[in-house]
This record gives C-alpha cells, structure tokens and sequence, in this order.
C-alpha cells in the first residue's frame, strides 16, 4: 500500500490526534490572521497615503532666503546665556521674526526666562499666541485669568510644563531664594507682548495675591 506524506500527515502523525473540534480551532485561527494581516496592510496603506508630503504645498520656506547656506537657519544668540552670570532682576531673551528671519511663517517663536529670588514677570499678554512655559531650572508661582475674569494659579517644580492660552493675562513669581529659570515657545513667529497695568481695576484680586507673594 502506498502513502501519501505531506506536512499536514507529518504535523498530525507528531503530535496528539485531533479532534474534528481541533481542526476547527486551526481553521478559524487562519481565518483570524488572514483577517489581521489584511487589517494591518490597508491601515499601513493609509498611513503611508496620508504622510506623503507635496513639497510645494506642505513646506514652507521664508521668502527672504537669499542664500542656500544652512545659517540662515541657525540662531546663536542664546550662547550668551551659557557664561553669563545670573541676573539681578527678571530678565528675558526672545527670539522672534524679527531677531531669527528664517522664522517668517513658521508660527512659532522662543523666549527664555531668568528669575533671581523674588522676581516677578509683571502681567501681561500675548494677543493670538499661546505660550507654553518649560521650567528647567527652579520654582514659580505662575496664573493666567481667564474670559469670565477667575484668576487660575499654579506652583510649577523643575520639568513642569505650564500653557498660557492665547490672548489670557497672565504673570510668573519665583518664590524661592534660588534662580528659576525657564523657556516659553509661543504660537506666533511675531509674537506681541503687551503690559496690563490696568489689571488691579479689573480683578482686585491678582494684586493682593501679588502683594502676598512678595511678603514671603
């Protein structure tokens, strides 16, 4: 008598025999990969569909260029801040459209922040740009109010991340008696700082915390 081998009569002859339940898992396990595999090839079609990039419409390029060299990209005016020595009062360092061109239509512009002990950022806001604050160094007391005047505070710890909607007033207080020291990124490449000195008239109070804070 003659036998047909295969890999199947091998499988079935090395293992347990099986019951007609048994096949019925195996098939629908097939079934199911099938299904997964096929799931997984269209999601990845689509992913690599949606992230091929136009160069023309999805990049924008400054219009000033006037040179291909990469500098034009590259702003080192912060390198003074690497051997400075710490400040006295509350100083800030901003990088915009103005100071970094490679930066017009972007939507995005940098500041750095340096609080001595018990230095305050005074209030003010950014109008259609929001400013999300990095804390590298040290501690603040930081607040923003909002459209139905709430004042809303926080006590950020080195490594928080704080975001100051668009437009909101809003204020940063180092507390401690050690430098803080921290960096905002702003939705706008031309971001607008404006003082608020009217603020007390509006919302009594943002001053007597302010009042209170500097008492410690």
């Amino acid at each position: 008598m003659t036998y047909k081998t295969n890999i199947s009569t091998v499988f079935l002859h090395s293992c347990r025999p099986f019951a007609y339940g048994d096949y019925l898992k195996i098939a629908g396990m097939g079934i199911i990969s099938c299904i997964h595999a096929i799931l997984f090839v269209l999601m990845l079609s689509q992913v690599i569909h949606g992230s091929k990039i136009d160069l023309k419409l999805d990049c924008v390029i400054p219009p000033n260029i006037t040179t291909d060299d990469a500098n034009f990209f590259t702003h080192t005016a912060f390198r003074v801040l690497i051997v400075a020595d710490p400040p006295t009062a509350f100083e800030f360092m901003k990088v915009s459209e103005a100071e970094f061109p490679a930066l017009d239509g972007q939507g995005v512009s940098y500041a750095v922040l340096q609080f001595p002990p018990c230095s305050l950022n005074p209030s003010h806001r950014h109008p259609h740009a929001a400013e999300l604050l990095f804390l590298l160094i040290g501690s603040l007391k930081v607040g923003f109010v909002d459209a139905n005047d709430v004042l809303h505070t926080q006590t950020l710890q080195t490594g928080d991340l704080f975001i100051f909607p668009v437009g909101v007033v809003h204020y940063q207080y180092n507390y401690g008696q050690d430098l803080a020291f921290a960096i905002s990124a702003f939705g706008s490449a031309n971001v607008r700082t404006i003082p608020t000195p009217g603020l007390s008239k509006r919302l009594p109070s943002l001053p007597r915390l302010m009042h209170r804070m500097l008492r410690r």
